[in-house]
């Protein structure tokens, strides 16, 4: 895997790309990560999350392919990806709609283990009630993100 860092408003961001698709993504900088992306799939990640960081995308095209994770863990990301822009679900409701009602804490772990945070937007992910609990990039990094994507859905419903 081929790793590039952009700077974005939640610090350094990391984005890993192969041949067909992006693979991985982390918080802060990897140690072989490029400062220039090298070729066509990491040109077009980096450009997506430049525009996503900007409050102008709220849909990635890019390919993303997981490279690991449990059935489960499948299936609740496939769930995050179905969370429309600047919206939440609680874990609760994401454990019901992947056929577990009582694994709320199971999709809290496997939010953890997000390969692709951002990508797989496991910030939409809150506690109940709304409550922000839990996040692999911290809960300075969610709050952030999730008042981009706030913000951004405010301002582009206010403009039609």
């Amino acid at each position: 895997m081929r790793w590039t860092v952009l700077d974005s408003p939640i610090g350094e961001f990391s984005v890993g790309t192969d041949d067909d698709a992006v693979r991985g993504a982390h918080f802060g900088r990897v140690a072989s990560a490029a400062d220039e992306p090298g070729d066509d799939l990491a040109r077009l990640a980096v450009a997506e999350l430049r525009a996503y960081f900007a409050g102008e995308l709220t849909e990635f095209t890019m390919p993303v392919v997981a490279p690991h994770g449990s059935e489960f863990e499948r299936a609740v990301w496939r769930e995050m990806t179905g969370i429309p822009y600047g919206e939440t679900k609680t874990y609760g409701e994401v454990a019901k709609a992947v056929g577990d009602p009582g694994a709320a804490r199971a999709v809290g772990v496997a939010c953890n283990r997000n390969p692709i945070p951002v990508l797989v937007p496991c910030h939409r992910i809150v506690g109940a009630g709304g409550k922000l609990v839990g996040f692999g990039g911290g809960l300075s990094r969610k709050v952030t993100l999730l008042e981009l994507e706030a913000s951004a859905a405010l301002r582009r419903d206010w403009l039609r």
